[in-house]
């Protein structure tokens, strides 16, 4: 949590790749890849909003 904090306020560019879903929350694109290609990007309520892989895999881990 440190870390990502100390990140946040820095002015630079992180790619992040996670499995954790909650990890990318705050990210300001998110772009969700299926055998290797990107199938969907935007921001986290963005594609909350969307029917789609991102929205399902999110609902498998709050399960």
């Amino acid at each position: 949590a440190i870390v990502t904090e100390s990140l946040e306020q820095l002015n630079v560019t992180r790619v992040v790749i996670a499995h954790r879903l909650s990890t990318i929350r705050n990210a300001d694109v998110i772009y969700v890849m299926s055998q290797g290609r990107v199938v969907q990007k935007g921001g986290f309520d963005e594609l909350m909003e969307k029917e789609g892989l991102f929205r399902r895999l999110v609902s498998r881990q709050l399960v």
